[in-house]
């Protein structure tokens, strides 16, 4: 018998990466443990994470070689973070969390190792959004709030006691949707997207797409109050015209009617009106509607550099820190170094994305793809940190990965699944000093 091929360098280092994952995610658990003898078992959910991370592994370095060998290491890992944070948050959602985790990272398996997914995605364009659309009209119709109160936002849809978004899901699809029209716009003028020389062409036909993701957007905005996804779903669509055309006309002219619509926005709805207004001031309100807010910018302060410690803060004081305040919670007992730990994962996350794209320039679907896809991932982290941080009002969207929700999740791993599947299929990278 001959011996096993040594591994190489990508391969140790995609081991290296999921080791370091796996020991952050049980010194986290550990911690949590020790501050809380007698509360719920944080073992079951370690195994869980360590499960899907195995199992992950294997089946990729077997069916899938040729991936990029970041893009799970990073996603599992802040999974895995954000398992410990709710674990420590509230205790009675890290079951659940557990169980989205292996419908996410099967699903993740789905979308990478099917190559006929992104045919698909590309081809029947139009029914799958006819699809993603009567999805969000059942929510507009029938949605529900898993809290029961009356005047939260129903953006959920429930078969039974499974409560999940369709505006989740209609990230992925809208943004196939996008990539795969522009890519058609660009073969018929026949230009490659991102070619400045070739911009002007492109606008007469563009002006109708802008305007009609502007208008629904507003729809979300008006019928589920749902100002995170109008936002998220037509900035990405801004940068995504951009990546094609090269023209800082599209950027401008789309920032004008999010100030536009933003401006209708605070004087219609009582929601919107607040998160301005606790935004730009919230101390006269700190023991009310902007409790939530100056909690989150005092957790901020006290975790310093290295922070209280897992286990050893006080992120309870922030109102459903599981969920839209996950970032603040983590910042308190981690400190900087694990704010710079968040931030530093989705950089690398946002540069392994953009690298896949740039290395599809003669594709344009497959590139647009790519970079939409990152840019959702990317955009959506940006929006909910800077607005914990009241750098930007609250949009209410999740940080991926980390934040409490099952259909986030589900839709995150999608997204890695998808970006796996192109990063096989792209052009291999040029090697240093290659001419």
């Amino acid at each position: 018998m001959r011996p096993p091929a040594p591994a190489s360098a990508s391969e140790r280092h995609h081991r290296l990466l999921l080791v370091f994952a796996g020991m952050s995610v049980f010194a986290g658990m550990a911690a949590i443990a020790l501050t809380r003898p007698a509360g719920p078992n944080v073992w079951p959910g370690l195994a869980i994470w360590t499960a899907c991370a195995l199992a992950g592994a294997t089946l990729l370095n077997r069916y899938l070689p040729a991936r990029d060998r970041l893009l799970f290491p990073l996603a599992i890992f802040l999974s895995g973070w954000g398992l410990v944070a709710i674990e420590r948050l509230a205790p009675p959602f890290a079951d659940r969390q557990a169980l989205w985790l292996v419908i996410s990272v099967a699903a993740m398996l789905f979308a990478a190792l099917f190559p006929q997914l992104l045919r698909w995605l590309r081809v029947y364009r139009y029914l799958v959004l006819a699809a993603a659309l009567l999805l969000l009209l059942a929510t507009i119709v029938f949605g529900r709030n898993p809290s029961g109160f009356d005047f939260a936002p129903r953006l959920w849809l429930n078969v039974g006691a499974v409560y999940f978004q369709p505006s989740e899901i209609m990230k992925v699809i809208l943004v196939a949707f996008m990539a795969s029209y522009l890519g058609e716009q660009s073969a018929a003028s026949g230009a490659n997207p991102g070619d400045a020389a070739n911009r002007h062409p492109y606008l007469p036909r563009l002006a109708g797409p802008i305007l009609s993701m502007w208008l629904l957007s507003l729809v979300i905005l008006i019928w589920q109050r749902d100002l995170g996804a109008a936002m998220l779903f037509f900035i990405v669509f801004l940068l995504l015209l951009y990546l094609t055309t090269c023209d800082l006309r599209i950027l401008f002219g789309g920032a004008l009617l999010i100030i536009l619509a933003a401006a209708v926005a605070y004087h219609l709805f009582d929601v919107v009106k607040l998160r301005v207004d606790i935004w730009l001031d919230p101390w006269p309100e700190a023991d009310g509607r902007a409790y939530q807010i100056v909690q989150s910018l005092m957790a901020f302060s006290a975790g310093g550099i290295f922070g209280t410690g897992a286990g050893l803060g006080s992120p309870f004081y922030i109102p459903v820190a599981h969920s839209d305040f996950v970032f603040a919670a983590l910042a308190e007992e981690w400190g900087l170094l694990g704010v710079v730990g968040v931030l530093s994962s989705f950089a690398v996350l946002a540069h392994r994305g953009l690298s896949i794209a740039q290395r599809h320039s003669g594709r344009a679907f497959h590139k647009l793809l790519a970079a939409g896809l990152t840019l959702m991932l990317i955009t959506q982290a940006l929006m909910i940190m800077a607005g914990v941080l009241k750098l930007l009002p609250l949009t209410g969207v999740t940080l991926p990965f980390i934040s409490y929700g099952g259909s986030s999740l589900l839709v995150c791993f999608i997204m890695i699944g998808l970006l796996l599947r192109l990063s096989a299929s792209a052009a291999p990278r040029p090697r240093s000093g290659a001419r």
